[in-house]
Formats: structure tokens, sequence, C-alpha cells
């Protein structure tokens, strides 16, 4: 993980679709002395960044694994599929997947619906990535589902999509190792939650000390002292001495 008593720094990945701009900006604003390095990694690669402690915190797609990482589900993207401009799906703004069903449908390696057969007619072989399943589509070779994001990701002018309505979708989430939570990632889940400046902070906070109270001084020497007679102050040879007007006894 990042030294952050010699030299703090904070490195996040994001999978491909995830635009982190936005947080990057905040964390910028917020933390002008720490340094925030991006890392674009694939979906498969993203978990093995952050076990390996090459990454702080991940934008990842869901799901990962809850044994080992902590993770914070952010939003929920639209399914659609890509077709050339002029494919009969466009002629609608919504389909279902009973519309694919006599279409060649490409099921890249790297897809991240997690279906295990997409519908429609399959290819003859699987296209390693996402960007080549693209390739294809634009070849007239068939069409792919995938989430809206990779496809702005991967726009072309000749292609075009549409949304399925009933496809299953992608979750986006921010993950962590969870026995690796510093102050730096308490820092980033405030900006993404969308915390203001004064409370973007997870950290707790210390309580405050109490006030310790003063003994109390003794009274200085100066003040009078309580008799413990009553009132009364013993004369130096026992007699008593008068203490209002009259006169004193005549010897005989």
């Amino acid at each position: 993980m990042t030294d952050q008593a010699d030299s703090p720094s904070f490195r996040l990945a994001y999978v491909p679709g995830v635009t982190p701009a936005k947080w990057v900006r905040i964390w910028e604003e917020r933390l002008p002395d720490v340094p925030l390095t991006l890392l674009q990694v694939t979906p498969a690669e993203a978990s093995g960044v952050l076990r390996d402690g090459a990454a702080d915190a991940a934008f990842v797609r869901l799901p990962v694994d809850r044994t080992v990482f902590s993770a914070i589900p952010l939003y929920t993207e639209t399914t659609v599929v890509v077709v050339p401009k002029d494919h009969v799906i466009t002629a609608g703004e919504e389909i279902t997947l009973d519309d694919l069903a006599d279409e060649v449908v490409l099921h890249p390696l790297d897809d991240v619906l997690g279906w295990e057969r997409p519908p429609g007619e399959p290819a003859f072989e699987r296209p390693a990535t996402t960007a080549d399943a693209i390739e294809l589509v634009a070849a007239n070779i068939g069409v792919l589902v995938v989430p809206q994001s990779l496809a702005r990701l991967h726009h072309r002018r000749d292609l075009t999509y549409r949304t399925v309505t009933d496809a299953p979708q992608s979750a986006v989430a921010l993950s962590w190792p969870e026995d690796a939570t510093t102050d730096l990632v308490e820092d980033f889940i405030g900006i993404v939650r969308g915390r203001t400046v004064n409370s973007s902070r997870g950290r707790a906070q210390p309580a405050p000390e109490k006030e310790k109270r003063q003994p109390r001084k003794a009274p200085s020497g100066g003040g009078p002292r309580k008799s413990t007679t009553g009132g009364r102050k013993s004369g130096s040879g026992g007699g008593r001495r008068g203490t209002g007007g009259g006169k004193p006894r005549r010897r005989s």
C-alpha cells in the first residue's frame, strides 16, 4: 500500500466505461498536497490490482469478492445493443431480447453482463475484447449487447445503439481491500458519497478533552480565624478581661 507517512499519494484504478473525472477534480480541490494517480484496468484485472496493492481503491463492475473487498454500489447502467445505423432494429427506440432472436449476437471474452450465453445466434468464435466486437459490428458480422457507457466509449459514426429493456444490467461500485481502509480511502469515500468539505472525512474524531477542575487554594493568612472557644479569647494569666464598659474592681 501507499507509504503515507513518507510520501502521501492515492492510486485509483477504474474499468472502461467509468469516468472518474468529477471525483478526481474534487479530490484535487480538497487535498491539493496529495497527488491522485489514475490507472485504467480491464474488469478482469481490477481485483488483482487491488489485492496486490497496486491501487488503493477502484471503480469496478459488480460483483466483487465480499470476503476480501468492501464495495459501495454507485449506479446501475442501462443495457443497449450496438448495431449499424441502417439496421432494422433502429426503427424503434427500445427493443427486447426476443427482437434479437434472429441476430448473430457477439459475446466478447471481456463481457461484463455475466450471462453464459447471449440471446440470438452465436458467432463462430468469441471476440477477444469489446473493442474487437465493435469492429465486427461495423463489418456487419453481428450485433453487440453492452452497458451504455461502453457503447459510448466505442462510439463510431457508422454505428448506433438502442436500449434493451429486459437484458441483464451492469452495476458500478467503488471497491477497496477490506483490511486496507486507510485514511485516504476514507477521504475518497466521502467525496464519492457527496459529503461536504466539512464532513468529507470518515475518520473518527477524538472526543474533546474535559476541562480539569483546579483545586481550591486555601485562604491566605491575612484573614481572621474562627475562635474555638465560642468567640472568647484566653488571657495570659488565666484571668478574664472585660469586654464591656464597666469599671475595674478596687483592691481592698
